[in-house]
């Protein structure tokens, strides 16, 4: 899929069993809901292509690898229906990646806030550079990361996630995620980062797939239920987000 638009970008290559996916928009690697669509709609096409064993997720540029909702969008959610339709859209994209049948690799090669830590968390295996700090910024809008909770807290626990929610204005430093659990390797520059990754994705897609596969359902146990627990936490987004509180908090955010 090659999508590209003033809502962004998608554009995924494959080549010797490896599917790169690499999503982009002009504010900083945000997500608006037809993106997030296009990255689903993607993930689950390519979790039954038989071309590909291993799937490599990653953003476009030098800056950040994500900074989550697109705070445009969520400026003009004006009711409950459409609170509801735009975070599941978050909601869809990590159960897509939780059910897909392909390992995926997250390359994070800059800061990641909210929504961006979340598909950071939802990746099967991650590597970062020194500069991919993390920041659950949510309270500080008025909201809170609650869809993405379950996939952060299986990676880095309940109590780091609660720190990292509770301190919503800090960033947390790449060396703190790769010690909580969400990073598995970090490097100093991107060179070092992509070379790691095509070494892993190289060695990965040479392996069995079939064991691949049985391997990726044992890494995902016990989380059958988010098809309904991540609309659930949609919801309570979807509602928080027409407060006054929040219509304000995002107003002076695009300011800054």
């Amino acid at each position: 899929m090659d999508i590209q638009s003033s809502n962004g970008s998608l554009i995924t290559t494959i080549e010797n069993s490896i599917a790169t996916v690499e999503f982009s928009h002009p504010a900083s690697n945000s997500f608006p809901r037809s993106l997030l669509d296009s990255l689903t709609i993607e993930i689950n096409n390519l979790s039954v292509n038989d071309a590909v064993n291993v799937i490599v997720l990653k953003s476009k540029g030098t800056a950040a690898f994500c900074a989550g909702a697109s705070f445009d969008e969520l400026l003009v959610v004006s009711n409950l229906e459409g609170g509801l339709a735009f975070f599941s859209g978050f909601a869809h994209l990590i159960n897509a990646m939780r059910r897909c049948s392909k390992l995926i690799i997250g390359r994070i090669h800059g800061k990641a806030v909210g929504g961006g830590v979340g598909i950071a968390a939802a990746c099967d295996y991650v590597f970062a550079t020194a500069n991919a700090s993390i920041k659950l910024s949510e309270l500080a809008i008025g909201i809170g990361p609650f869809v993405i909770e379950p996939a952060v807290t299986r990676k880095i626990g309940k109590t780091a996630m609660t720190e990292m929610t509770l301190t919503a204005h800090q960033w947390k430093s790449a060396a703190w995620a790769q010690q909580k659990g969400l990073y598995a390797e970090i490097f100093e520059t991107t060179e070092l980062l992509d070379n790691a990754i095509a070494d892993f994705a190289s060695k990965l897609a040479s392996y069995n797939p079939d064991a691949l596969l049985e391997m990726k359902k044992i890494i995902w146990e016990g989380t059958e239920n988010w098809e309904s627990l991540l609309l659930e936490r949609a919801a309570i987004s979807g509602q928080l987000v027409l407060s006054d509180f929040t219509k304000n908090a995002l107003e002076q955010f695009k300011r800054k």
